[in-house]
């Protein structure tokens, strides 16, 4: 029988809190990972996107954090993306108002005056780009020595982006006997010199991909020609709902969304190049099915959480397996199915191989395109969302 998140320890409160919004049986990244961290144990989680990492740090935070003075939080949280970090304070916001608790987000592309109104004031918890959070600390405007709980979480993302000397230098101005906890898809390389250099005795929490039900999602290489690979991108929406789809480039993104819209189908692209204020709109827009399709790049990969992807395509396929889980990570999460299509054009097969050999697939000759007729259906962006699993966010059922 699994445990309840009473029985690891979490207060009546919080528990409360999460059984409201139907979340009642710990994944089991949370089931191994909140003990440890409610008493007081430093932390490594190897966990896949999608495992319900925040709630299995964001509990221990909100029953332990203490109440914080003008510019000096208490607890800190750091991610590699604007879009994770948003997505973290959305989730960790009414925990902690249940114990008159404040957190704030600050990342780049925002403007600098109300994240600094809201810091004077006093925040208990901070979540935070490591790149924003240096630029205040170096001007004063953020003093990170009475912080007592520290997250990285996604590390091997903050080394992807080549954060972690930020990092490093931001975890050295935190006061030395703070509890730390880490998350990460990987713990070795780089991950592991934040471990070995920045935790004490930390209890290692292991749910590796081989544990997270990877059987649920579907992975089909597709040999299609360039010129029919938006019509199999429209027929893979009108089949699957909401999807996600990648392109290699910003205007590639640019020119498939509006491709896909001019053939009926809703859709919206994400990328570097638009403001934060506008990759926002176009994730809620996402989320809430206004739209069915977002065609994304791979700096937006790590930084959408969005309940119920049920596709995810790779117009372009990528050349690094590191890119191609991030991106396929989007679907099929905290134990829903998901299909994920990688549209193979005529001169990539050799890549599609070396790719498949690199993700330890069996290596296969990518299967021809259904010669079907085309379908007429429209795609519906308000269609009923499925049936949703365990979540990781109180406020609105999420896997994070």
């Amino acid at each position: 029988m699994s445990p309840s998140f009473s029985d690891l320890g979490v207060a009546e409160d919080l528990t409360a809190r999460l059984a409201a919004h139907h979340i009642t049986t710990p994944f089991p990244i949370q089931a191994d990972a909140i003990p440890a961290a409610l008493a007081g144990r430093d932390v490594c989680g190897r966990a896949p996107t999608g495992s319900g990492k925040t709630l299995a740090f964001g509990l221990p935070i909100a029953q332990l954090v203490r109440r914080a003075g003008p510019k000096r939080p208490k607890a800190l949280v750091l991610a590699p993306t604007r879009e994770l970090a948003g997505q973290i304070h959305t989730e960790l916001a009414p925990l902690l108002a249940l114990r008159g608790r404040r957190a704030a987000a600050i990342y780049g592309g925002m403007p600098f005056a109300p994240q600094l109104k809201l810091i004077r004031k006093g925040v208990d918890v901070l979540i935070a780009c490591p790149g924003r959070l240096a630029d205040l600390v170096n001007r004063g405007d953020v003093i990170l020595d009475n912080v007592e709980i520290v997250v990285v979480d996604e590390a091997d993302r903050m080394a992807d982006m080549g954060f972690l000397p930020e990092v490093r230098r931001l975890l050295d101005r935190v006061r030395p006997d703070r509890q730390t906890l880490l998350f990460s898809a990987t713990l070795d390389g780089d991950v592991d010199v934040i471990i070995r250099n920045y935790q004490r005795d930390p209890v290692r929490c292991d749910v590796a991909a081989e544990q997270a039900d990877l059987d649920l999602v579907q992975h089909r290489f597709v040999t299609t020609s360039r010129d029919r690979r938006l019509r199999m991108t429209v027929d893979l929406v009108n089949e699957h709902g909401a999807t996600v789809v990648f392109c290699r480039t910003k205007r590639g993104a640019d020119r498939v969304a509006d491709q896909l819209s001019r053939a009926g189908v809703a859709a919206v692209a994400i990328h570097g190049d638009l403001s934060q204020r506008q990759r926002e709109r176009a994730l809620a827009s996402f989320a809430a099915r206004k739209v069915s399709a977002l065609v994304a790049t791979d700096v937006a990969a790590r930084g959408i959480h969005v309940d119920d992807v049920g596709c995810v395509v790779h117009y372009d396929i990528p050349t690094d397996a590191k890119d191609y889980v991030h991106r396929s990570g989007r679907t099929g999460r905290a134990g829903a199915k998901g299909v994920v299509i990688a549209l193979v054009v005529e001169d990539e097969h050799a890549k599609a191989r070396t790719l498949q050999r690199a993700l330890g697939m069996a290596v296969q000759a990518a299967a021809a395109a259904p010669q079907r007729p085309t379908s007429r259906r429209p795609p519906t962006a308000g269609r009923p969302p499925r049936a949703r699993r365990q979540s990781g966010r109180p406020a609105r059922r999420s896997p994070r």
